[in-house]
C-alpha cells in the first residue's frame, strides 16, 4: 500500500542524491528505507528506481510518484500545521448563526475587534429567518448561536451576553408615543410590522398579545431593520424591537420606544456553543469579548 513515507523517501532520495543521505534526513536507517521501498515495488509490481553505476535513476513509475510527492506532501504538511493550530485554539473558522435578527448591528461591533485580535480565525455569519439554530449547532453547521431563546439540551452550553427590554417602536407623532406604556388593546387598531418569522417566535405575540387574546389589525413582514423603521417613522405601522436598537435609530429617524405593559418585557441574549468546544480558545474568546463589550456596544 502506498503511504506517505514512501512519497517522502522518493522525494528525499531525489533531493539528497542517495539512499544514505535520504535516510539521514528522514531519521531512519538505510536498511529500513531500502526494505520499505523494496516492499512497495513488490506490491506495485514495478520498479521505482534503476541503479546506474553508483547512482539511482527514477523509472517512469518513480517519476510519476515523485510528481505526486511534490504536490501532495506540502499539502499534508500544511494540513498538519493547521490542525496543530486548531488544537491550540490559534486558527479556525467561527461560523455564527443568528436567531436574534435585530442583533446583527450589535454583532458587527463585536466582530471588528475580534478579527483584529484573532487574525487566523475566519468569521462567517448565517442569518436566515427560518433558521433552526439548535439543529444547526448539533449538525455542526455553525459553531456559535446568537439567540434570545436558548433551548437547554445535553451537549450544549448557553452563556448570557446582555439583558435588554423588548419595546414597541412607533413614529414620533403617533398617538401612542406619549404613553408611559401600552396595553394589548392599543395594538388592535395598528398594523404590526415584524421580521418574517413564525408568529409563535415573536415576543410581542407570545408574551403580550396572545395571553390577552387580541391581535393587531394587520400583520405584515419586512426583512430589513432599516426599512422596517423607515415604515414606522412614516406612520405606516408599529414594530416590536429591543430598546437599545430603537434608541440608536431614534438619533436619525423620528421613532420612539414605548414600554409593553406596566412591567415591560425583559429579555436576554445568549451565545450557545457545543459543550465539547466551549473551551477552544478562539470560541471562548469571542464569548468573553461579547460579554465584556455589551455595555459600550449597546450604547448604554
Amino acid at each position: 500500500m502506498l503511504e506517505r513515507i514512501h512519497l517522502a523517501i522518493i522525494q528525499q532520495v531525489e533531493k539528497q542524491g542517495s539512499l544514505t543521505a535520504a535516510a539521514g534526513v528522514l531519521h531512519v536507517t538505510q536498511s529500513a528505507l531500502s526494505h520499505s521501498m523494496k516492499k512497495l515495488e513488490q506490491h506495485l509490481g514495478t520498479e521505482i528506481w534503476r541503479r546506474e553505476g553508483r547512482s539511482l535513476q527514477l523509472t517512469q513509475a518513480g517519476q510519476y510518484l515523485l510528481a505526486i510527492a511534490n504536490r501532495v506532501l506540502p499539502q499534508l504538511d500544511l494540513a498538519e500545521e493547521k490542525l496543530r493550530q486548531f488544537a491550540q485554539g490559534e486558527r479556525g473558522s467561527l461560523r455564527i448563526g443568528m436567531e436574534c435578527h435585530p442583533c446583527y448591528q450589535w454583532l458587527l461591533k463585536i466582530v471588528a475587534p475580534y478579527l483584529s485580535a484573532w487574525p487566523d480565525v475566519d468569521v462567517d455569519v448565517k442569518q436566515k429567518f427560518q433558521f433552526g439554530g439548535i439543529g444547526a449547532l448539533f449538525g455542526y453547521e455553525i459553531d456559535l448561536l446568537v439567540t434570545p431563546d436558548p433551548l437547554y439540551k445535553p451537549g450544549l452550553l448557553f452563556e448570557p451576553v446582555f439583558d435588554y427590554e423588548q419595546v414597541l417602536v412607533v413614529g414620533k407623532d403617533h398617538a401612542l408615543a406619549t404613553l408611559a406604556y401600552i396595553e394589548p388593546d392599543h395594538i388592535t387598531k395598528e398594523i404590526l410590522i415584524s421580521y418574517p418569522v413564525d408568529v409563535e417566535r415573536l415576543d410581542i405575540y407570545n408574551q403580550f398579545l396572545l395571553p390577552a387574546g387580541v391581535a393587531p389589525r394587520r400583520h405584515k413582514t419586512i426583512e430589513t431593520t432599516d426599512i422596517m423603521l423607515q415604515m414606522v417613522a412614516s406612520g405606516r405601522g408599529v414594530a416590536a424591537l429591543p430598546r437599545w436598537l430603537v434608541e440608536e435609530y431614534a438619533e436619525k429617524l423620528a421613532v420612539v420606544p414605548v414600554r409593553l405593559g406596566p412591567e415591560g418585557i425583559a429579555k436576554q441574549i445568549f451565545l450557545g456553543v457545543r459543550e465539547t468546544e466551549a473551551t477552544i480558545d478562539y470560541i471562548h474568546a469571542f464569548v468573553k469579548l461579547a460579554q465584556n463589550s455589551k455595555t459600550s456596544s449597546l450604547g448604554q
